[in-house]
């Protein structure tokens, strides 16, 4: 008899959840801040303006009709991992992947290991840099053959580009979605505060490598101890059939990498330079399935199917970011949004300072649950935290620097994170086996961000 705890499916743990929520839009009562537009043209609440409401308790048609509402709220989300799982089908269709992973863990012998620090730092500046949120969902699919073809798992091939953008993105210190946008509310010079960002980002992903690195010591050693081994499997019999059957790099190969390439740094310029999101990042990558048709020289018909395939296995993910956005929508319809944040800043008031600081820091953690885009939680707590941190002798870069640090370590775990369940789903990664995975990096990841609010505040970071 298995003496392993058999966990419910991702469905089902989502929509406990969702009735959660929703039994707490009955309990905690409602309440709204006044909204309006500041210089930037973005939406942000005003401060002292909170009002309680009649609420709007959320019942169990609303609880039924919700996930409907989040697979509308996330179609960009949903039709991005569509087109990605097409077009990545039919890449896989060549074989180019699996030539070049073989060519790479040839390569790599004896120094395997150095992937991994190498990919995340990569990442992590990415993160640091323009924000890579979404445009790291595609690299899933690429670094989880590489990393069990080198003898490691498929977390393994999750964290280096997903966790590293995650810490790169927390610790970010040109970041527009997130220190950007909170800067230009706190009314911060834009970007201040470089140098103090650059040693927080140093730290967080220097933990996160070494963490990653050792579990995966752990796995190399002994791959059995994998959370994903069974999961895994099929995957390594693909990886040994192709060992077998010796495929080689072809000139075809090569052109498609090229055009992989091309498409990959088109995307990197065109969200750096032009703010592209979702939708052109879609049309790069169709174009792209469309050029390695061509090179392929595949028909229509099979470029077409192979497509479809892909789409298809994409299904269960789809529904998994319905259901997580369902969340989002009960607490929402319920209005106990601004009623939590009205009652946590209250909270924070009339603390110590270094206390004070830290538990901007937890309920930007708790807010993120709730409002998990950077951009949007940025534009809801900012207006707040701002002033009351004068109030309470935080300077304003440090609120910003909890809010970023709220906002960024908890995006790579929690279910309502669209982009989390995305890259879940690309990867065929039961949420509950990746959140086992990473909650210890998460509450180690927690305690550093706790600490490293100490020194702003006994140094008074001020505004450069």
């Amino acid at each position: 008899m298995d003496a392993k705890i058999k966990l419910p499916h991702t469905l089902i743990l989502i929509f406990g959840v969702m009735i959660g929520v929703a039994m707490f839009t009955w309990i905690i009562p409602g309440g709204e801040y006044e909204r309006a537009i500041n210089a930037q043209g973005r939406e942000v609440v005003v401060d002292g303006t909170f009002e309680p409401t009649a609420g709007n308790p959320q019942g169990i048609f609303d609880l039924l009709q919700s996930p409907l509402q989040g697979l509308v709220e996330t179609a960009h989300i949903i039709g991005f991992i569509f087109i990605l799982g097409g077009v990545f089908n039919i890449i896989q269709r060549t074989e180019m992947i699996d030539a070049g992973i073989l060519v790479i863990s040839n390569a790599l012998q004896g120094r395997e290991s150095l992937i991994i620090p190498a990919g995340m730092i990569l990442f992590a500046l990415f993160g640091a840099i323009f924000g890579m949120s979404e445009e790291v969902i595609p690299f899933v699919l690429i670094f989880i053959p590489m990393a069990i073809a080198l003898g490691y798992d498929s977390l393994i091939g999750v964290a280096i580009p997903f966790l590293g953008a995650g810490l790169g993105f927390a610790g970010a210190m040109l970041n527009p979605f997130t220190v950007g946008i909170a800067q230009g509310i706190a009314e911060l010079p834009l970007f201040s505060g470089i140098v103090y960002r650059s040693i927080v980002w140093l730290i967080i992903v220097s933990i996160g490598i070494f963490l990653v690195m050792l579990y995966a010591k752990r796995i190399r050693k002994d791959p059995k101890k994998s959370p994903v081994w069974d999961l895994d499997q099929k995957r390594r019999d693909i990886l040994n059939d192709e060992k077998q059957r010796e495929i080689k790099f072809t000139i075809r190969h090569r052109w498609i990498l090229m055009a992989f390439i091309s498409a990959i740094l088109v995307m990197i310029y065109g969200v750096m330079r032009y703010q592209w999101f979702i939708s052109e990042i879609a049309a790069i990558f169709l174009g792209l399935g469309i050029v390695v048709a061509l090179i392929s020289r595949l028909s229509a018909n099979e470029s077409a199917n192979s497509f479809v395939r892909g789409a298809q296995d994409m299904i269960g993910a789809a529904l998994v970011i319905g259901f997580a956005r369902a969340i989002l929508v009960l607490a929402t319809q319920g209005q106990i949004i601004d009623t939590i944040m009205y009652h946590l800043s209250n909270t924070i008031s009339g603390m110590p300072t270094i206390m004070a600081a830290q538990l901007m820091f937890i309920m930007q953690t708790f807010i993120n649950f709730f409002v998990p885009s950077g951009s949007g939680q940025a534009a809801l707590t900012m207006p707040i935290m701002a002033p009351l941190s004068d109030l309470i002798g935080v300077s304003r870069q440090t609120a910003v620097l909890a809010f970023q640090m709220g906002d960024g370590f908890t995006n790579m775990i929690i279910p309502t994170s669209g982009v989390t369940m995305g890259v879940l789903g690309m990867a065929k990664i039961p949420w509950e086996t990746w959140a086992k995975w990473l909650l210890p990096i998460e509450i180690i990841l927690f305690i550093t961000g706790l600490i490293l609010l100490v020194p702003p505040v006994l140094f008074g970071w001020g505004p450069f």
